[in-house]
């Protein structure tokens, strides 16, 4: 996950194409946010007139009614300001954050499986939910404020010169170390809050993990062990913070002191110019009545200031990863997908992994394999020769790095995505289900088909398990479906496949999790189903490749030979020792007495 050093100006730009639409009503915020804090302000210079008025000798008392009145309509005024303020930035602000959401989840899905493998789910998560959610954050609250609250500072010190140039000059003069403070505090609080986040995804993820593999650590007794590395994350995390918290507390201390301590001089400098009759009392009155409004603005430079690295942090989170590239690429005119007779051609096909180092030998070298219309092809080979891999570039979840995979004749490259994955269908030996009803899992790629289609994909993977369900095939089946058991899911990732009608099916082993008996009622109904269908299936047990018309047996990247199961057995070494392994692994976890039957 790279980290790319940018400026926070050129970080907040990069908000600008999703925040331009609602920069009008963000503008109106600022202005009515500004108001506000002008109608604060203007409070003071009323109370110093008021009392310069009343101190005269022949002094007006109805001027105290009329000030009264002022200052009620200054502070009415006032809390309108502040209600308009938030009326015309939350509406748009939470827009921006669901758009940028949006995109975000999109670009994902967009992305290759490389990109997965390399990203933690728990980082994409936070930077889906909470670095967004700053943002929004920031967007309604912290920018404008930030700005408001430089320009009453501005406009408050400002009037405190106008009504004494020596009293506000003390303040200007304390605002130095301020300033150069803050400085450091940038560089100090951007690193922190970065690695913060960061550790936060991070965390994020073990919580995900450690949830889906619960099973397997109570099944090894390792919840203690997990149970030490969360704590220690979560002690770094909680470190973290505190050196956070810690860099807050010291600006805020320093942006609060020495205002407070230049108040302090400034009184006593004051009370000596009122007794020289340099400066009036209502001169004072106004000055530090300013001093007191500007005070707020001044405490709250520093949490603002954090906001906005933290803001600036997530917005570089962000960016991380709508700033990956996706290696599959769509075709400028794609060639449209009328109708496929199923035919597939794998043509010198070379593959290896991104993170593959450059002189590293192709996980696939060389591939040569054609595969007629409606054809069944069992794919085997030793553990870890490419066989899912390959399995993988039919549906283009990867691209090759050589060589083409063409669909009746034409390469699928020249294909949008879409339409090549609406043709294709994939089971795989790691079965994926999603927290939805048994129904919706099945049909998630039938398109518009019906329960006609979901009845005959249940069917043909003997998954009728799902009707005694509580609820049937509308029963909701968790995470993952972990409610189900393996050979459960395995069959409804199945049925999904069979449900999508595709010209070409893959399968990843899709029957080692069954039973002998269920496995040779599957068979036998795939072999009515998949009748026109052009199937590639890996085979891990020897029962599975009786499912095929030929055999193909892929060793060290290529393919080392193609023809039916019984003309390999009798020509092909290699082959007669990958069904051995096959025939032992099958008969390994099986009762005795059943394997000598």
């Amino acid at each position: 996950m790279p980290q790319q050093q940018t400026s926070l100006t050129e970080s907040i730009g990069r908000l600008y194409p999703h925040a331009k639409p609602i920069l009008p009503r963000l503008a109106r915020g600022l202005v009515c946010a500004l108001g506000a804090s002008l109608m604060a302000l203007a409070i003071p210079q009323v109370l110093g007139a008021l009392v310069n008025e009343t101190l005269k000798v022949d002094g007006d008392g109805g001027a105290v009614w009329a000030a009264v009145a002022v200052v009620l309509v200054l502070g009415a005024l006032e809390a309108v300001f502040i209600a308009l303020r938030r009326q015309f930035v939350i509406r748009p602000a939470t827009t921006v954050e669901n758009q940028m959401r949006v995109s975000l989840y999109r670009h994902v899905q967009d992305m290759t499986v490389a990109f997965h493998d390399r990203w933690g789910s728990g980082q994409l998560l936070s930077r889906a939910m909470t670095d967004l959610n700053l943002i929004r954050r920031w967007l309604a609250f912290g920018m404008i404020m930030l700005v408001v609250v430089a320009l009453t500072i501005l406009i408050g010190i400002t009037l405190m010169l106008i009504t004494s140039w020596r009293l506000g000059l003390i303040f200007l003069v304390a605002s130095v170390p301020i300033v150069l403070y803050g400085f450091r505090f940038r560089t100090h609080y951007r690193i922190v809050s970065r690695l913060s986040q960061d550790q936060t995804g991070d965390l994020a993820t073990t919580v995900e993990e450690s949830v889906h593999g619960i099973r397997v650590l109570k099944a090894f007794g390792r919840g203690r062990q997990a149970l030490d590395s969360f704590t220690e994350q979560a002690e770094e995390l909680r470190a973290t913070e505190i050196r956070k918290a810690r860099s807050l507390a010291t600006v805020s201390l320093i942006v609060s002191m020495i205002p407070e301590l230049a108040l302090g001089l400034a009184l006593v400098v004051g009370v000596l110019s009122v007794a020289d009759g340099q400066l009036t009392i209502g001169a004072l009155v106004s000055f530090f009545a300013t001093a007191a409004v500007v005070a707020a603005p001044v405490e709250s430079l520093g949490p603002l200031m954090a906001m906005t690295l933290t803001a600036k942090t997530a917005i570089d989170r962000h960016f991380e990863v709508m700033d990956e590239t996706s290696s599959i690429t769509e075709p400028e005119h794609p060639r449209p997908v009328k109708h496929l007779s199923g035919a597939v051609e794998f043509d010198n096909v070379h593959f290896k992994f991104p993170d593959t180092p450059a002189a590293g030998m192709d996980l696939l070298n060389g591939v040569g394999l054609t595969l007629k219309p409606g054809e069944t092809m069992a794919l085997v080979g030793i553990t870890g020769s490419g066989k899912s891999t390959l399995l993988q570039l039919v549906a283009r979840l990867h691209d090759v790095t050589g060589g083409s995979i063409r669909f009746d004749g034409t390469d699928l490259r020249q294909f949008s995505t879409s339409d090549i994955r609406s043709h294709v269908a994939v089971a795989f030996e790691d079965t994926t289900l999603f927290s939805s009803s048994v129904r919706d899992n099945v049909l998630l790629g039938a398109g518009e088909q019906g329960d006609e289609a979901l009845a005959e994909a249940l069917d043909v993977a003997q998954a009728h398990f799902a009707y005694e369900l509580p609820d049937g095939v509308d029963t909701l089946i968790g995470e993952e479906g972990l409610s189900l058991s393996g050979g459960q899911r395995q069959r409804i990732a199945l049925a999904r496949a069979i449900a999508a009608k595709p010209k070409v099916l893959v399968l990843d082993d899709p029957l080692s999790a069954l039973d002998v008996g269920t496995e040779e009622l599957v068979t036998e109904r795939l072999r009515q189903v998949l009748e026109g269908t052009t199937t590639l299936i890996v085979a891990h047990r020897s029962s599975t490749v009786a499912l095929a018309d030929r055999v193909a047996v892929l060793q060290h990247g290529a393919i080392n030979a193609v023809g039916p199961h019984a003309q390999l057995l009798a020509t092909n070494e290699h082959y007669r020792y990958i069904i051995t392994s096959l025939d032992d692994e099958e008969t390994a976890g099986q009762d005795p007495d059943e394997v000598l039957s």
